[in-house]
């Protein structure tokens, strides 16, 4: 399972570390990445939407509301999946959800879409994010 934390509150133009750890599942297998992972985010009356990616091909994808302010990043020691967030935005307020699904995506113009689409998917239970102005 996956276990997020890191949440909380903070002021506009703040910053927030968010962790997703992997319990009873190693992403890593001999040193290599098996697992896509990636962080999404449901704020209140809308859908849920991708915010970072890393594939386990090696491949990458941001949304374009967090690019140069999030930043994705793997340990492999602590089988962790980390989301620093800096410049935070009262938009950025929302539920944020690890995910990890086994393999690699093959198209990136896939990486934030099959996540949802696919039953094998693994979720957190998702850690609130709240940005005052």
């Amino acid at each position: 399972r996956l276990v997020e934390s890191g949440g909380g509150s903070v002021q506009a133009g703040g910053s927030l570390r968010l962790s997703c750890t992997a319990s009873g599942m190693s992403i890593y297998a001999s040193g290599v990445l098996i697992y896509s992972m990636g962080w999404f985010r449901q704020a209140p009356g809308k859908e849920r939407e991708g915010v970072a990616v890393l594939d386990a091909d090696g491949g990458s994808a941001y949304a374009d509301s967090v690019k140069g302010r999030f930043t994705a990043s793997l340990d492999n020691a602590q089988n962790t999946l980390y989301l620093q967030m800096d410049r935070l935005k009262p938009e950025d307020t929302a539920m944020y959800y690890c995910a990890a699904l086994r393999g690699g995506v093959s198209r990136p113009d896939l990486l934030f879409t099959i996540f949802p689409q696919e039953a094998a998917t693994n979720w957190g239970q998702g850690t609130q994010v709240t940005v005052s102005s």
